[in-house]
């Protein structure tokens, strides 16, 4: 049966998001176009939304998903129509300088699905058939449209380069802290303080590796001087809020490093003291989606080193997803998951 439209949620302009019918992608040379199962919501989704982020208008957003091959386009071997598979929402161009020596996260075209070109909320999506990866049974949907986020924190521990025995603060226990908070626990920390205005977020996170958790309205006193006379040896923000921010460079140690990984506003600014920067030897660090970590994210989560499952607080559908978009947000929840 040829298919000519399908359902899709197009962000049309900031605040603006409406369900409709729009062209079916069919792919082209080397592509496949996949029926789309799972998506989850990322926080840079919320940004595209609200008007803040690189995207341009209309779009198609979504780059966190799984679903099952639908169509094989031209020169596209290996692949068999059903099978079920994720995958690299990145549309690295190839040659660039940047590409070219391992930095494709900045590449001078860079692009991704959901980002830069149609993504995955929609009942079809057209991607590169070398950014495939196949799920195996052992895998759900659901736990597979963790692949992608689980990218970004292969690529931010990267970038960290944790010691073990490190000791490591935390801002933000939402869905991608979490994934974090198990990462660092594996990777060596000696401690691991997490903050959030969430109880039930850091409870959470103490269950799957991390030693203390501390509500953000007592962090002045839980993480005082005469508590941590010398700072933390990384903090990271999770968070994406500037004054959060600020506030987390007053609990970096000597020597240590910081890892702004939250999303944030585009044109957001924080205030950091340059001489502490210079007299401290702080090492400042970004985090910017991934950069080749798709691969190893795919074995960390088929191989059960991360868990993911306990991180979806609930699935909707996707015109129940034009109002979440509207609502405001609730503290309480980690992952939502739209299911097309």
């Amino acid at each position: 049966m040829t298919i000519r439209t399908m359902r899709a949620l197009v962000i049309e302009e900031p605040r603006k998001a409406i369900v409709k019918q729009v062209p079916y992608p069919k792919p082209g040379k080397h592509e496949v176009t996949i029926k789309v199962d799972s998506v989850g919501i990322c926080g840079t989704d919320i940004h595209i939304f609200e008007g803040d982020f690189i995207s341009p208008y209309p779009i198609i957003p979504g780059h966190e998903f799984s679903g099952t091959i639908h169509e094989l386009g031209e020169g596209v071997s290996g692949w068999e129509i059903g099978e079920a598979v994720s995958a690299d929402p990145s549309l690295f161009c190839g040659s660039c300088p940047f590409c070219l020596t391992g930095r494709g996260n900045q590449c001078e075209n860079w692009g991704a699905l959901g980002n830069t070109t149609a993504g995955t909320m929609a009942e079809y999506v057209v991607v590169p058939a070398k950014n495939l990866v196949r799920i195996p049974p052992t895998m759900t949907m659901s736990e597979a449209a963790f692949i992608e986020p689980l990218a970004c924190v292969v690529h931010g521990m990267n970038r960290l380069r944790m010691k073990a025995g490190d000791r490591v603060l935390l801002f933000g226990a939402g869905a991608m802290g979490q994934q974090l908070v198990q990462a660092i626990a594996r990777s060596g920390a000696s401690e691991l303080v997490v903050v959030d205005v969430a109880e039930s977020k850091l409870e959470m996170a103490c269950r799957y590796g991390a030693t203390k958790g501390v509500l953000s309205r007592d962090v002045g006193d839980a993480l005082s001087k005469a508590n941590y006379p010398h700072g933390f040896d990384i903090v990271v923000d999770v968070t994406g809020i500037p004054a959060v921010i600020e506030q987390a460079f007053d609990y970096l140690g000597p020597a240590g490093k910081f890892l702004q990984f939250g999303v944030t506003p585009e044109k957001a600014k924080v205030q950091v003291s340059p001489f502490k920067l210079y007299n401290k030897d702080w090492t400042l660090l970004g985090s910017m989606a991934i950069n080749n970590t798709f691969i190893p994210a795919y074995h960390w989560l088929k191989d059960k080193r991360i868990e993911v499952r306990h991180l979806v607080s609930k699935q909707i559908s996707l015109e129940e997803t034009v109002s979440f978009f509207h609502s405001v947000r609730d503290p309480n929840l980690f992952k939502v998951q739209i299911k097309i």
